[in-house]
């Protein structure tokens, strides 16, 4: 399975601060076994981030979009609002699901406004944006990712029903 993963930070994108949590999402992902085809790192700009997540998920070599950072509560945190236009299907379960593990750690993850859903047959996941946290809420859903794919390519068949 390949993967994009896009680091949402005003700082990160200006350089005063090193990208901590996109390069920690896409180890986690190769660990789980997807290739990265694509980092980077956009600005907490809806129109930037609506037309990168719309960009890659036409893109047919590229199963899913994670997105870290912009899921809060801040002024400026809008990738809820940039992704959420990009989405054919929504699959609310997913970010209901990473905020419930969150919240066995922290009470702070029910702040997250982390979205997940189809773009065609590309699944988007907005991460939180700290290290932890998206790692976190990653590893609640990472199992469910691979079967998801698979329905979103139109392969229906599941194992427990034929």
């Amino acid at each position: 399975m390949n993967a994009a993963v896009l680091t949402i930070s005003d700082t990160a994108h200006r350089g005063e601060r090193e990208d901590i949590s996109g390069p920690t999402v896409a180890a986690r992902l190769r660990e789980l076994g997807w290739t990265i085809t694509l980092t980077e790192i956009l600005p907490d700009d809806a129109p930037a981030i609506t037309a990168r997540v719309r960009s890659l998920s036409s893109d047919l070599d590229i199963h899913a979009v994670f997105t870290t950072g912009g899921t809060g509560i801040a002024p400026r945190d809008v990738t809820p609002e940039a992704v959420r236009p990009v989405l054919s299907k929504e699959i609310p379960g997913l970010a209901e699901l990473m905020r419930l593990e969150g919240r066995k750690k922290t009470p702070r993850a029910v702040l997250s406004r982390s979205i997940a859903g189809l773009a065609g047959s590309t699944l988007v996941l907005t991460l939180p944006g700290s290290p932890t946290g998206a790692i976190e809420s990653l590893d609640a859903v990472a199992a469910l990712l691979p079967h998801i794919i698979d329905l979103a390519a139109g392969r229906t068949a599941h194992p427990a029903n034929g």
